[in-house]
């Protein structure tokens, strides 16, 4: 089981919980993103850089990816994509994706585009604070614990 980072947009205080992750669980983690970023050494964290472009590291993340393996993304389409190669998505916010759910979170965020399209103003997501700092660490933990084996 290796994890995932679609990491151009993914934030910093998550991108720190990844970093502790790796080390403490001996799991792989590889941060996807279009431009170079730090990463602090351990041979379980890595990065790869892709070219600029519209969903260049998300396709990247679906080609490289196997089943099982863990994907940390608020990206809605990529999510869809990593559960119907079968893998599993966790947004930034600790809501993880399923096959269940996914459809509908589909549904929603096409509905909230055409609002904004018309000209609706929707506003951004709030940042980012301790209760979903800690529903994101405690789906990662949850996640790795039942399915990785160093």
């Amino acid at each position: 089981m290796k994890v995932w980072v679609d990491a151009d947009a993914c934030p910093g205080v998550i991108k720190e919980i990844l970093f502790r992750v790796a080390d403490r669980a001996k799991v792989e983690v590889t941060l996807v993103a279009n431009h170079w970023m730090r990463i602090p050494p351990s041979p379980f964290i890595n990065l790869k850089t892709v070219s600029s472009g519209f969903d260049v590291a998300d396709d990247e993340i679906v080609k490289l990816l196997t089943a099982g393996d863990l994907v940390i993304t608020a990206d809605i389409p990529l999510a869809s994509e990593v559960i119907d190669k079968g893998g599993v998505a966790l947004n930034p916010r600790g809501e993880l994706y399923t096959e269940q759910n996914i459809k509908s979170i589909l549904n929603m965020r096409d509905f909230m585009d055409t609002m904004r399209a018309s000209g609706v103003q929707t506003g951004g997501p709030a940042a980012i604070g301790a209760s979903e700092k800690q529903a994101f660490g405690n789906q990662l933990d949850r996640y790795i614990t039942k399915h990785h084996k160093p």
